[in-house]
């Protein structure tokens, strides 16, 4: 993303112009946007002419519109961002109140207005206009038959290709079409791995799978790279780094993300940071459950006692519809924040964001125990009962 201007007054009302550059920018425009917000940027608007002789055509044109947002769209797959709402601005072509969608696209300069940015708005533009916030993590995820090509982004877990083939059992005395199924199961992924990740960019690649999988299929990767002379496979070798997962489906993901061996050498990453995070926290509830909090009132009663250590929240609590409950969580990172507590903002599209949503999108790791909250809450129940 890159930021060609930013204009804020005292109060945090303002505007900031942006340009994103990559699809990934996408994510955090969409994360930018609220409903109530100006948005401005061009669009390809139908307009229809009247000639002299009184036929009536119709032609595409470009337009610079300013709406004001009432509904967006976001395609995660295909990274594309539709905003809805009504014009606001005077335009030739369009009528103020008339609705208009835009889709907003890389390398396309846009405008957003706001009454009021807040400290995690403004955080994220900066994270998305820091190069180092690339997807420098890629991962293979595989049992015989099924493998995802994953990039796993600062922000996300996007699935670059998926390679399914039947692959038939061995029999006794013939494997034959067994071995050929999964030589070609073998190439198809490695076909993959050479067209979906960026070996420029990416500084590890995990292999992951149960047994005996991932040893066979690297060893197939490299006998088949020297043979053809693949350099690009053979000058990133070191690189790949062979882990344990459960299966070849995209959630055993996680598993490999969390192994000790993985996490010292992704430990520069914000990806492996939020999973040991959230990995602290299970631990803790499970060891020491009076320090590990979610839930809102519970993390709110904790942060009061200012005894929240690392506060685990996710970017989606912050697109929430009700500008009261936004402030809510805002203030709750910012409070965290000034008690020099640690703030985790993980994101609904990566694995351990949607782990995180299941636990309500907001945990807290405790500096010390506070056993009179939950004792409160069993009171307060016992009351009502």
């Amino acid at each position: 993303m890159k930021l060609v201007r930013k204009d804020l007054e005292k109060d945090n009302a303002g505007q900031v112009t942006l340009i994103p550059e990559e699809p990934e920018d996408m994510w955090h425009t969409y994360n930018l946007l609220q409903v109530g917000d100006s948005l401005r940027a061009s669009t390809i608007r139908k307009v229809q002419t009247e000639s002299a002789t009184g036929s009536v055509g119709s032609n595409r044109i470009r337009t610079t519109l300013t709406l004001c947002v009432e509904a967006i769209d976001f395609d995660s797959q295909a990274c594309q961002l539709r905003v809805k709402g009504t014009n606001i601005q005077e335009n030739e072509y369009v009528k103020m109140g008339a609705y208009h969608t835009i889709e907003l696209e890389p390398n396309r300069q846009f405008t957003l207005a706001k009454k009021q940015w807040d400290s995690v708005v403004l955080e994220r533009i900066e994270q998305a206009c820091d190069p180092a916030w690339s997807a420098d993590v890629a991962a293979v995820v595989m049992h015989e038959g099924l493998a995802h090509i994953c990039l796993v982004t600062p922000s996300m877990t996007l699935t670059r290709a998926k390679v399914e083939v039947n692959i038939p059992r061995k029999r006794k005395g013939n494997c034959s079409q067994h071995d050929r199924a999964l030589e070609r199961f073998y190439e198809q992924v490695v076909q993959a791995i050479q067209r979906h990740i960026n070996f420029e960019v990416v500084k590890c690649v995990l292999v992951a799978s149960p047994g005996f999988v991932r040893e066979q299929f690297c060893d197939y990767m490299f006998q088949q790279a020297v043979k053809t002379d693949n350099k690009l496979l053979l000058e990133n070798r070191s690189k790949f780094l062979q882990v344990h997962s459960s299966s070849g489906h995209k959630y055993a993901l996680k598993e490999a993300l969390c192994d000790p061996a993985v996490a010292s050498r992704l430990s520069d990453t914000k990806a492996a940071g939020e999973v040991k995070a959230l990995d602290d926290f299970y631990k803790m509830l499970q060891h020491e459950p009076d320090r590990a909090f979610y839930g809102l009132k519970h993390v709110e009663k904790a942060n009061e006692a200012m005894a929240i250590d690392t506060l685990l929240i996710s970017d989606e609590l912050f697109r929430h519809q009700d500008v009261v409950t936004r402030a809510r969580y805002v203030k709750l990172v910012d409070s965290v924040r000034e008690n020099m507590g640690t703030v985790r903002i993980f994101s609904s599209l990566h694995v351990s964001g949607e782990q995180l949503g299941q636990l309500t999108g907001v945990a807290a790791i405790l500096r010390f125990p506070v056993a009179e909250l939950s004792d409160q809450e069993d009171d307060s129940t016992s009351e009502e009962d």
